[in-house]
């Protein structure tokens, strides 16, 4: 009973790849809208890079005093596309040599993954919304720029959206494997002993 099932080998094959094509699609998402932008702003977060309309948004955040928003400043570019090829083959690993502790120990490491990448984007948003330039155009006491981490937010005359991407949720659905793939363990064992 210590090998992996073929079901369990399937889903945490399929966990990897889930992993890889996060590389290729967006991750999150930051829309804006406002009256005179009825059509909206959009902002996507790539494991390696930003995309969407965030040139013309760094032109708006200029007039509050927020810093302009370049994909060289965050190292998290740089590494984050590593780290999620090295979770994949993690996945593999598991899958072809694994056992059930592997499974526990690969759910409790993509658990610290999933806190550490939530904080640091939390504190990167933190940071470019309260750090203001103080001689901004633009200023209202006390009133601070932080896009949502999820969820919705007014932010002056804009509405701000912030939600994961596709690649945000195949990483959720990787996750979710993990639990299922260890439910289907438990429920190995349990009708062993039976």
């Amino acid at each position: 009973m210590k090998n992996l099932s073929t079901p369990v080998k399937i889903l945490l094959v399929l966990g990897a790849c889930f992993m890889i094509a996060t590389l290729f699609v967006p991750m999150w998402f930051i829309d804006l809208d406002a009256p005179q932008y009825p059509e909206g702003l959009r902002m996507l977060i790539y494991p390696n890079k930003i995309g969407g309309d965030y040139e013309i948004i760094n032109g708006l955040n200029h007039y509050i005093g927020m810093r302009e928003i370049h994909q060289e400043d965050f190292i998290e570019f740089k590494v984050l596309p590593y780290l999620l090829i090295f979770i994949a083959v993690l996945y593999l690993l598991v899958a072809f040599f694994g056992r059930k502790k592997h499974v526990v120990w690969l759910l409790i490491f993509f658990i610290i993954f999933g806190v550490v990448s939530m904080y640091d984007f939390w504190r990167w948003e933190y940071d470019y919304g309260h750090n203001l330039d103080p001689h901004a155009a633009i200023q209202v006491p006390g009133m601070a720029y932080q896009p949502p981490l999820i969820g919705y937010k007014q932010l002056l005359n804009f509405n701000a959206f912030s939600f994961p991407h596709i690649g945000g949720w195949l990483i959720v659905a990787a996750g979710l494997i993990l639990i299922l793939c260890l439910f289907l363990l438990r429920k190995r064992k349990v009708t062993s002993t039976v």
